[in-house]
């Protein structure tokens, strides 16, 4: 199995790609639309990003840690953040879970207008906080060199 296409459903023996593919085929309307369209943008803005299927179906998107999920509601397109809230936002994508320390979220409604490079911006912001998160836990852990040495 590809390290891009990683499951957490052992259950499902489908690779999270096509698990996705089947998602956005399952839904039919607008919503499977926006999906894939944060998708493919989610993957033009880190080619390296690993796609993953947890918490009954939910797509997540992973580099160095969770970077962001696709939930899907009647009225929304969610894409969840989870370090959102220490992602800086000049364009002021995120609309929802604005109250928490730790995640935000941006809610697409059908009709919304997706603002393309800035949401490649924010993902790109993402993935680097979750690469320096992890360097700097590397660092803490590794030996130190004694003084002179």
């Amino acid at each position: 199995m590809d390290k891009k296409t990683v499951s957490n459903e052992a259950d499902s023996g489908t690779a999270p790609s096509k698990q996705i593919d089947d998602k956005i085929a399952a839904l039919g309307d607008w919503r499977g639309q926006v999906l894939a369209r944060i998708r493919a943008l989610i993957r033009q803005a880190d080619p390296d990003i690993v796609e993953e299927v947890k918490w009954r179906g939910v797509p997540v998107w992973s580099h160095d840690g969770i970077v962001c999920t696709g939930e899907t509601y009647k009225g929304a397109v969610k894409m969840t953040f989870a370090r959102g809230a220490s992602v800086e936002d000049p364009k002021g994508l995120f609309n929802s879970s604005l109250e928490g320390n730790t995640r935000r979220a941006i809610d697409i409604h059908e009709g919304d207008t997706i603002d393309e490079e800035a949401l490649k911006t924010l993902i790109r912001a993402a993935v680097a906080l979750n690469t320096s998160v992890l360097a700097a836990r590397a660092q803490k852990r590794a030996p130190k060199r004694p003084e002179g040495a």
